[in-house]
């Protein structure tokens, strides 16, 4: 398998949960806290829903133009839980691909196909950490 590197960037944090983070080129620059500390901040939770969010969103418009299918919007609701087992602390993900212009099979078929075979967070999630996927507010697997 032969891989080429599209882009890098990179990051520094400092003091973890309660600390601060910034990119290498100054575009996010972010204090953290703890969840549920009521003190201002974000936390790694919230921004791996974002990130996730986005990749998705656009690992199902890249289904959609590769099967010829024309959608309106594409809106990824993502919920990310920090939960903890015997195991310790993990992560459970649900994706909600709202999707405008499509029926619900179309829905379901970009939103599975996006998952398995396009998203890079779902393929480095996959086998992990619990990733439910829906399409419209329906479970798709």
């Amino acid at each position: 398998m032969t891989t080429s590197t599209l882009f890098t960037t990179k990051a520094s944090a400092t003091g973890g949960r309660q600390g601060k983070a910034v990119t290498e080129d100054g575009t996010l620059n972010l204090d953290f806290s703890m969840p549920g500390s009521g003190k201002p901040g974000t936390n790694p939770e919230q921004l791996f829903a974002l990130g996730y969010a986005a990749c998705f969103g656009g690992a199902v418009a890249a289904a959609a133009r590769a099967k010829g299918v024309e959608v309106g919007e594409v809106k990824i609701n993502s919920e990310v839980s920090l939960v903890k087992g015997d195991d310790g602390f993990s992560i459970a993900v649900v994706l909600d691909a709202v999707l405008t212009g499509v029926d619900q099979a179309v829905a379901a078929e970009l939103a599975k196909t996006a998952h398995h075979d396009i998203c890079p967070y779902s393929k480095a999630t996959r086998n992990n950490i619990p990733v439910t996927v829906k399409a419209n507010g329906q479970p798709v697997e």
